[in-house]
């Protein structure tokens, strides 16, 4: 079976969409029917890892035209394919031309908010001639079904998995100590701070921890992330006088983001929007205590509240609540009960969706 994949965020990218599609390629070449993968990104990068086996990523191209044009041009070239992998409902309407002068079926991925309101019509129509739509979460597809005249059956969940470099362990004092948390209690975000992602919720926490200080006097807030939000929490961090009590790290590589997962007392993302929060369940695979909203994918992650405790994420007494007791009893079994995530799942979980579906 050979695969041509239309990629928003391809090998080199930075983000959930990107991690995700990286976990696919790899599961995918691991699959004895595929024989090889050609994958044309927007976005990617040139400091990567290996390339999965199987797995050829041409030259990235941003600018939709010649996106677009690449893409017919390199189905041609490197053709033919026997599915037409699309990353992004955007992506939908190219990559539905592309099936139909090919004679490919369309293998269409629903990450999150892109899926989750009625698109143009040429979009809709192009996601409906999709074979197969794989959601990251059961509320991504909920609402993707809400508009998408597709057979029920033909729409199926393919959870994120977690990298195994996270894992429970001793965490690297240096790491802790680099950033002025020695011996102190901390509550862990790593998520980018963007005013198009204000759904996060960086904010309610930050609200939540007034309460949080008055149970947990040493107890620090720490944000490890960027954007152009920033600013804002700052400002806000002012306005309820806790300086001493937020600290931000700005994005920090993912190593360090082990250690500070593997020394931290709490994580929490109080989002309400998200599509499922790969990071929830890298805190929990750690060992860590996780926080998430129960109103978004972010339910999925959290296996109903199995992983971790789900709150509402709107309700900042809830979430300074249950931030409270998890500092005063944390849950010491999140590493076991992530492992439904594991790597060898989601690859179980492809190979058999291709079985099933184009084999």
């Amino acid at each position: 079976m050979r695969i041509f994949a239309l990629l928003t965020d391809g090998l080199g990218a930075h983000g959930g969409i990107a991690q995700y599609n990286r976990d696919l390629l790899n599961a995918l070449s691991a699959s004895d029917l595929v024989s090889d993968i050609v994958v044309l990104p927007r976005n990617a990068g040139t400091n990567f890892e290996p390339a999965p086996k199987k797995v050829s990523q041409l030259r990235p191209r941003p600018g939709r035209i010649s996106y677009s044009v690449e893409a017919v041009k390199a189905a041609r070239a490197y053709g033919p394919f026997d599915v037409i992998f699309c990353g992004h409902c955007y992506q939908a309407p190219l990559a539905a031309a592309i099936g139909r002068w090919t004679g490919a079926p369309v293998w269409l991925q629903a990450y999150g908010i892109e899926a989750w309101d009625r698109p143009s019509a040429l979009t809709r129509a192009s996601v409906e001639r999709a074979s197969l739509v794989t959601a990251i979460s059961r509320y991504t597809r909920r609402r993707l079904l809400e508009w998408a005249d597709l057979p029920a059956e033909n729409v199926r969940v393919l959870p994120i998995t977690v990298r195994p470099m996270f894992t429970p362990g001793p965490a690297d004092p240096k790491v802790p100590a680099k950033y002025g948390l020695t011996n102190q209690r901390f509550i862990l975000t790593v998520s980018r701070i963007a005013k198009s992602e204000a759904y996060k919720g960086h904010d309610r926490v930050i609200e939540a921890m007034a309460r949080v200080l008055e149970a947990a006097p040493d107890a620090v807030y720490v944000i490890a992330g960027d954007g152009d939000g920033r600013a804002e929490l700052e400002a806000l961090v002012q306005r309820k006088g806790l300086d001493g009590a937020v600290r931000f790290l700005s994005r920090i590589p993912d190593d360090e983001v082990l250690a500070l997962y593997r020394s931290a007392n709490a994580f929490v993302m109080a989002s309400s929007g998200e599509g499922f929060g790969i990071v929830f369940v890298e805190a929990a695979a750690t060992g860590l205590p996780v926080i998430g909203g129960n109103s978004d994918g972010s339910l999925d992650a959290l296996a109903d509240g199995v992983i971790g405790r789900a709150v509402d994420p709107l309700d900042v007494s809830q979430i300074a609540a249950a931030l409270i007791a998890t500092l005063e009893n944390p849950r010491l079994d999140a590493a076991v009960r992530a492992q439904r995530f594991a790597f060898s799942n989601f690859s179980a979980h492809v190979d058999a969706l291709l079985r099933t579906t184009f084999h």
